[in-house]
């Protein structure tokens, strides 16, 4: 009894193990793709080597033809200009190598062979972006404001005419002026037309009177203007 129990007990412990063990052999199916998803350390290749990285300086070009620079061999794989009025075409531009580039660039000036005027120009804060507007051009980033509301130096202000009144420029006229014309230029001419077309000055002769009675309308009309009565 003691051994078939013994047995009995033995066959289950088996059974409880089984499903828990798989065999080696089935594991191995599974080990390629294992180690190609995760591979340690031990399957990485060990090199001494430090990694490559392509270094590729700003401006090199993919050139084979030598340098410019009088006796280098080396391939000019870098532009720079021949002097800073050549325009910017091959026929401007010599190719250097990375040494002889380098030497140019700490001897290269920008100014040399310029006048004065083109250097102060090229230092200007605004060199290089100025152009030309017409007046039509400049209006057309403005608006309307009649009343200045927003600014009072939109556009400069009319001068204000002091004999604008109805008759005035006529009457100026008639006395030899203008509309710059003063209250005290006005009774001088008056005066001087006065003395120059009366009779009395001329011998009693009446020819002028046609013009002595235009100088004193014109003084009447003058006189009761505004811009005189702020004179006098």
């Amino acid at each position: 009894m003691i051994s078939s129990a013994s047995s009995a007990s033995a066959a289950r412990s088996r059974v409880s193990i089984s499903p828990a063990t798989t065999p080696i052999s089935t594991l191995s199916r599974y080990a390629p793709h294992l180690y190609r998803t995760h591979p340690t350390a031990k399957d990485r290749p060990i090199t001494t080597d430090p990694p490559r990285r392509t270094q590729r300086l700003h401006g090199r070009l993919d050139r084979e033809a030598p340098c410019d620079h009088v006796g280098c061999p080396n391939p000019g794989e870098f532009r720079a200009p021949r002097s800073n009025r050549a325009p910017g075409s091959d026929a401007g531009w010599q190719f250097l190598c990375l040494e002889h580039v380098r030497a140019f660039n700490i001897g290269y000036n920008f100014f040399d062979g310029l006048s004065p005027d083109e250097i102060y120009e090229a230092q200007s804060p605004l060199a290089g972006w100025e152009r030309a507007a017409s007046p039509r051009g400049r209006e057309a980033f403005t608006f309307g404001d009649a009343h200045d509301l927003f600014t009072t130096e939109s556009r400069p202000r009319p001068p204000v005419r002091k004999w604008s009144g109805f008759g005035d420029p006529q009457a100026l006229g008639a006395l030899g002026l203008d509309d710059t014309a003063t209250a005290i230029d006005i009774r001088r001419a008056y005066k001087r037309l006065v003395r120059r077309y009366h009779p009395d000055s001329n011998g009693g002769d009446r020819a002028q009177e046609g013009k002595l009675q235009a100088v004193v309308n014109a003084y009447t009309h003058l006189k009761s203007a505004s811009a005189f009565k702020s004179e006098s």
